[in-house]
């Protein structure tokens, strides 16, 4: 792979509004089609609910859903915990291993958020990266001590939203 031999840098998609997971699954495609080899793991999604999830994979990206077919609000429950956990550890070792020129953790930062993970190890995580891999982190309430970690923090912001409006999520749209 081309890859191999070049720096690969650290992305935070964060911040209150729309588009994170979607810039990320942009970027996974831009890899793909330069023949990079991609991982998308979810922390906070469940498997086979969401559009991106079958068409990313049917363009050639590994993905790995970890999240529970419910919504945390509040305070996660054991069981949201440990579906983070096992994330985690599926992280270290995928953005570790040097076999992926790309990797997307989704919703990292939310499981961050609501205290599912502790930022230390996702800082032992982002420093023990192989050095050619791409990786990015997505999510809101991203911790500002990960800025510094990173090469790339892009803050999405809120302006308009039509569920300010009554309208709800919408398939194709926000999911």
């Amino acid at each position: 792979m081309p890859w191999k031999d070049k720096l690969g840098l650290v992305h935070i998609y964060t911040g209150n509004g729309k588009g994170k997971t979607t810039a990320a699954f942009g970027f996974a495609v831009r890899m793909l089609g330069s023949g990079g080899k991609v991982i998308i793991l979810q922390f906070m999604k469940a498997p086979d609910v969401y559009g991106e999830q079958k068409k990313i994979a049917e363009c050639g990206a590994v993905i790995e859903s970890f999240g529970l077919p419910k919504f945390v609000h509040g305070e996660p429950e054991p069981d949201d915990i440990e579906a983070a956990k096992r994330a985690l550890a599926r992280a270290r070792e995928v953005v570790s291993s040097g076999e992926w020129d790309l990797v997307v953790l989704d919703e990292i930062c939310v499981a961050l958020g609501f205290g599912m993970l502790d930022v230390d190890e996702v800082k032992g995580l982002i420093k023990n990266k192989a050095p050619h891999t791409e990786l990015v982190l997505t999510g809101r309430y991203c911790p500002e001590e990960l800025f510094e970690l990173a090469d790339y923090v892009t803050e999405m912001r809120e302006v308009k939203h039509p569920y300010q409006r009554g309208i709800l999520a919408r398939r194709g749209v926000e999911f």
